[in-house]
């Protein structure tokens, strides 16, 4: 999933000071700035966002990049995915909620590449992802890879 093969950034419930887009720019991210991150959360729950891919299909391997990320990654990460048809943007927010495990919670650790294998549940074609980060922090990139469905 990247901008290039038409992914895009729908929603996310904060990003205090790098856009969502950033996520699925080419290439790693070149300072903080060029990524995404939220600001330090004051009451309880977690930061998310969530990701149209471009091309629906089955995810197999997952990377998180942390890059330029040292004192303010998040602690762990969780995906959630599912096969979206119709509706709209707006709505996918709350539709979210009720999305399947694709990633289920990883530790992360600053500035470093974070890759998911074994980890990934098989779950068929998604269209959409929902980045869950915890509790807050910020990320570089998000990577997915698979096989596009037929």
């Amino acid at each position: 999933m990247a901008v290039e093969n038409g992914g895009r950034a729908l929603a996310c419930n904060d990003q205090h000071f790098g856009h969502m887009s950033n996520l699925i720019m080419p290439g790693r991210g070149v300072n903080m700035g060029d990524g995404w991150e939220t600001a330090r959360r004051r009451v309880p729950g977690n930061d998310w966002v969530i990701l149209s891919l471009g091309h629906a299909g089955a995810i197999e391997r997952i990377v998180i990049d942390t890059a330029h990320f040292k004192g303010n990654f998040p602690d762990s990460i969780a995906i959630q995915a599912a096969f979206v048809e119709g509706g709209t943007d707006e709505q996918i927010a709350t539709q979210s909620l009720f999305w399947r495990e694709l990633l289920p919670s990883q530790k992360l650790s600053p500035d470093n590449l974070h890759e998911f294998v074994e980890q990934v549940n098989a779950l068929g074609a998604v269209s959409h992802v929902r980045v869950n980060i915890f509790p807050d922090g910020g990320i570089s990139r998000v990577r997915l890879f698979g096989r596009k469905a037929g």
